[in-house]
């Protein structure tokens, strides 16, 4: 808290000088300043604290939503873990700014206030105990000079008062003479003024001089007295500027994750699981488990057996989940269905025989409803085996004798339909638009491009899939989650 005392007042200030009266107040202000530039520095590492955990959250969001979007995309592979590995470095990257946040409120922050505390002291009626400190001891040790400085500029004022008072005396001295009506009574007066002055002339510039070296006098204490106070207020000041040096260099640390070695880390796996991606293991893969490396029951004579004299329910026929596998197709070996990603695998014997009835209680001439019936039952409480594909793509594991998709029945060898005629539509039908390019795999799937629309006409079943009719009267299966409904 500044504050002016009476010696200073009425003294001009000739110079910005800081030996002039009065002009060590900026000195003084420089410690109010300094506990406001704590202040700063503190709002200013906490908005970047508040940074750093907003930027920390966005790319955790980010990541999280990426992470879900290539899981149900199409994207398969070594590149889909390369994919995944960006998402991963960026959750990474999250921790290390939540810990660079941490670092910023808990360590930077905190020290500066407990430095400010211990740095600048409040008072009772306001402003801070270093600024009074200060302030009194500039003002102790000007006090002295300046008022011997107020007398100078005393002594000066009344000697040029003096030697203006001479002038006119002077003048009207001289201009008298040249007056005849004026008489000698007056001409004495006029010349006796003049003499009255010019010995107030001597007095005034005797006592000014000598003011004037009592000043001169005093100068080299005042000077000692002003740089001793002075010394003290740029030690504190050197304190604080060393302070804040010390806290931006730990600012700069805590920020620069370039020699972290955890954020190295990052980085360097990062490369390499990008690196490990290979272009041609995912072809095989895709070759082996979509392509023309899958495995194949081709059809093969079968003799006639009572078991088989029947006909599938279409509800037996969607449970593909059951691990069900038809007597009678013989395969060449062990086949292992390559199924997509996040999917179990599905293994079809050569050799397992499906008993629909135990041979003692089978009827062959029993009604056809009761016999699928019967069947359902069984395989209702047949323990499943076969992994949910979290990517709609689904695959025939078995063959039916159904007439609806049998190309070998009776009726087809007639002429009568269409092998791969599908049901007649059945629900409502719903126009919807491909959010993704879909290749059919079977020759009952439909074959789309990304934006694509088509009808829906059975909706989703239990596999996750959907019939649906292409513009151009094609009928067929798709994955559900390949398309949106049109508004």
């Amino acid at each position: 808290m500044s504050v002016t005392y009476d010696d200073s007042v009425g003294v001009e200030v000739s110079s910005d000088s800081f030996w002039e009266v009065g002009n060590y107040k900026r000195t003084v202000k420089r410690i109010d300043d300094g506990h406001r530039l704590c202040n700063d520095l503190m709002n200013c590492i906490h908005e970047r604290a508040r940074i750093e955990k907003a930027y920390a959250q966005q790319l955790t969001e980010w990541a999280k939503r990426w992470k879900q979007l290539v899981e149900k995309g199409p994207q398969y592979g070594t590149v889909e873990k390369a994919w995944h590995a960006v998402m991963s470095e960026a959750e990474k990257v999250s921790e290390l700014h939540l810990e660079v946040k941490a670092a910023l409120m808990n360590d930077d922050f905190e020290k500066i206030k407990n430095w400010q505390k211990e740095a600048f002291h409040k008072q009772m009626m306001g402003g801070f105990k270093e600024t009074r400190e200060a302030e009194e001891g500039f003002r102790k040790a000007q006090k002295p000079w300046a008022k011997k400085l107020k007398e100078v500029e005393a002594s000066k004022k009344a000697h040029h008062a003096a030697c203006k008072e001479e002038k006119l005396a002077v003048s009207r001295e001289s201009n008298s003479k040249a007056d005849p009506a004026l008489n000698p009574e007056q001409l004495k007066k006029l010349q006796d003024k003049v003499e009255k002055c010019k010995q107030d002339v001597l007095k005034t510039k005797e006592k000014y001089e000598k003011s004037l070296k009592e000043l001169d006098q005093g100068t080299p204490q005042y000077m000692e007295n002003m740089e001793q106070v002075f010394e003290q207020c740029q030690q504190s000041e050197e304190k604080r500027l060393r302070f804040f040096r010390e806290v931006l260099l730990d600012v700069q640390r805590h920020l620069d994750l370039s020699n972290s070695t955890s954020y190295k880390s990052i980085y360097r796996e990062l490369e390499q699981s990008i690196q490990a991606a290979d272009a041609m293991e995912d072809l095989r893969w895709f070759r082996a488990s979509h392509g023309p490396g899958m495995s194949m029951n081709w059809p093969q004579f079968e003799e006639w057996s009572a078991d088989l004299n029947r006909t599938l329910s279409r509800r037996e026929k969607k449970k593909a989940s059951d691990g069900v596998t038809l007597m009678g197709i013989s395969q060449t070996g062990d086949q292992v269905l390559a199924c997509p990603k996040h999917s179990s695998t599905l293994s079809v014997q050569s050799d397992t025989v499906l008993s629909v009835q135990s041979p003692s209680s089978y009827n062959p001439f029993e009604d056809e409803e009761d016999a699928e019936s019967t069947v359902s039952e069984k395989e209702d409480n047949k323990q499943k085996n076969v992994g949910s594909y979290e990517k709609a793509q689904s695959y025939p594991t078995e063959w039916s004798d159904e007439e609806a998709n049998n190309p070998f029945s009776s009726t087809d060898a007639n002429g009568d339909s269409n092998p791969f005629e599908e049901d007649p539509t059945s629900g409502t039908e719903v126009r919807v638009r491909a959010l993704y390019d879909y290749e059919g795999q079977e020759h009952d799937e439909l074959s789309f491009k990304a934006g694509d629309e088509l009808t829906k006409i059975e909706d989703e079943d239990e596999q996750g899939w959907c019939k649906g009719r292409l513009d151009s009267g094609q009928v067929g299966l798709y994955p559900a989650n390949y398309v949106e409904a049109i508004p």
